[in-house]
């Protein structure tokens, strides 16, 4: 057999390799009255409808930001991608906070009164290393 047929037919080979899997199945239908969940919303366990578009609650005469925690892996490639989406971040090696950051962990605790505080919020809680991100109160 020539090089050719043996190439044609390989390539042949491998393009049907797929063919007896069966198709993914579709999605169940939707319940109605039932809101879909967005898992990596349901990471952040803050009340942002209390905020306003500055990230603050409170009354007008005493608004104040809301800060918030979530743990890491205490690796540089880890806090340079957390720096880079929260700038507000401070890493505090050592501390547990209320998250409870474990050893080979750090803490991070960030603040809602940003631009777009929401989307960040949102970009962190995607990050596949943070599980939750909770209100932080300084205690």
């Amino acid at each position: 057999m020539s090089l050719w047929r043996v190439v044609f037919w390989g390539l042949i080979g491998v393009s049907l390799t797929g063919c007896d899997r069966q198709a993914p199945q579709p999605l169940p239908p939707a319940v109605p009255g039932v809101a879909a969940v967005n898992p990596v919303r349901s990471k952040v366990k803050l009340d942002l409808t209390a905020l306003d578009a500055a990230g603050l609650r409170g009354p007008a005469d005493g608004k104040v930001a809301v800060s918030y925690e979530f743990s890491i892996p205490d690796r540089p490639e880890c806090r340079d991608a957390v720096v880079r989406i929260d700038h507000t971040v401070e890493l505090m090696p050592g501390a547990r906070g209320r998250i409870g950051s474990g050893p080979g962990e750090i803490l991070c605790i960030g603040s809602t009164h940003q631009p777009n505080y929401a989307a960040v919020l949102e970009s962190l809680a995607a990050l596949p290393y943070v599980a939750r991100i909770i209100e932080c109160h300084h205690e």
